[in-house]
């Protein structure tokens, strides 16, 4: 089998209504959806996490025709400098592009010899895999801390939910604690609450906000402060887990924290890259988990790979309930009961569907990519946080 050309097509994935985070307004997020094509007429899907890498995938995917798309290692030594290299520059578009295509790869492995991908991983630990519904503040929607409770509580009548994540992002210590509490009360001691700051506060008012959540339970805090080294003297004043985006595991063990790595396997430059730094992160005792915002190419790695990984106890995180489409037949994934089921199909298990594609694109061509850093009150600047 030969590889005879690739597609990339970028998408827009919106939300149904914009998150306040640290940037500004968050409406969605940008992707690159890869289709590596073969003589056989396999397809492989991936997905790259920003549409940035668009130019840099194309550029690649010439370079691998006429080769073997199961040598994977191969296909990497045409498409990525030597690692010691890029791992000294300040470009990592090389790594996150072919991190997009190695997924696809994987995924033509699968088709090639009829398997789902969790079985070329070694066969499933878990038959679900958690994910937390999220929560946040949304223009039009949850405009208030009672408006956050009372939409968690839908989720738990509505799918059995009992994990949760969210950002609670308008520079307000206060506002801040005032909903955990209120969220810890509502939904009772059982319930999972993890928050993410997106690096909002400073260390001093970091000091304060997790001394007032001490009580409610905080199952994890996501990059409460701007650096790890922050982050460490964050933690003689906290028992509570932090978590991180920046995948840096010399300087989270160096350093103690953050408890967690929290990324995208493309990131990492792919499932086997990803697959080698989580079993790094095990022998290191940092925990790993998937961030959210993906479509359902990358989402469906996710869940192979977590099937397929006994390191990955936690719940990852989702935007599903907010997506209003995917690429993917039958997608967004959703989640029932905090769980959703693994795709048993060969490869990642899901199909693109041509018209959500098309749709998807247009939106992309005819707006742009989505802007995350929009700051409504302030037209043309970034939004700034109070870091008091």
């Amino acid at each position: 089998m030969r590889i005879t050309g690739l597609r990339a097509t970028p998408v827009n994935i919106p939300l149904e209504a914009p998150m306040w985070w640290t940037g500004g307004l968050y409406p969605g997020t940008s992707k690159v959806i890869v289709e590596i094509l073969t003589d056989r007429g396999l397809v492989g899907l991936g997905e790259a996490p920003s549409a940035d890498l668009l130019g840099p995938i194309q550029a690649m995917g010439e370079r691998l025709v006429g080769q073997d798309p199961l040598d994977i290692a191969a296909c990497e030594e045409r498409c990525v400098p030597p690692w010691q290299i890029v791992q000294n520059t300040d470009d990592p578009s090389a790594v996150k592009a072919f991190g997009a295509i190695e997924i696809g790869l994987w995924d033509l492995r699968g088709k090639a010899w009829d398997q789902p991908l969790y079985r070329l991983l070694g066969g499933k630990v878990r038959e679900a895999i958690p994910f937390t519904e999220y929560f946040g503040f949304r223009p039009g929607k949850e405009t208030s801390p009672e408006a956050v409770v009372d939409y968690c509580l839908a989720m738990r009548e509505a799918h059995g939910s009992t994990c949760f994540e969210g950002k609670l992002i308008l520079g307000d210590p206060l506002l801040e604690i005032r909903t955990v509490r209120l969220l810890r009360e509502a939904l009772g001691s059982e319930a999972v609450i993890r928050l993410d700051s997106n690096m909002q506060w400073s260390l001093t008012t970091a000091r304060r906000v997790l001394r007032e959540l001490e009580p409610y339970d905080v199952r994890n805090y996501e990059d409460p402060v701007a650096t790890f080294e922050e982050m460490a003297e964050l933690r003689r004043h906290s028992a509570i887990p932090f978590s991180s985006h920046v995948p840096d595991l010399r300087r989270a063990v160096a350093l103690g924290v953050p408890d967690t790595i929290v990324t995208n396997f493309a990131v990492l430059g792919g499932i086997n890259r990803a697959i080698r730094f989580i079993g790094a992160c095990e022998a290191m005792g940092v925990g790993f988990w998937c961030y959210s915002g993906d479509a359902g190419v990358c989402t469906a790695a996710y869940l192979h790979v977590t099937a397929a990984t006994a390191w990955i106890r936690e719940p990852s995180q989702s935007l599903f309930r907010w997506q209003v489409g995917d690429v993917i037949e039958r997608g967004p994934f959703r989640q029932t009961n905090n769980t959703v089921a693994v795709p048993e199909g060969p490869g990642l298990g899901v199909t693109l569907d041509r018209e959500a594609l098309d749709r998807w694109h247009r939106h992309f061509v005819d707006h742009g990519p989505l802007d995350h850093f929009h700051d409504p009150a302030r037209p043309g600047r970034y939004r700034r946080l109070p870091l008091a």
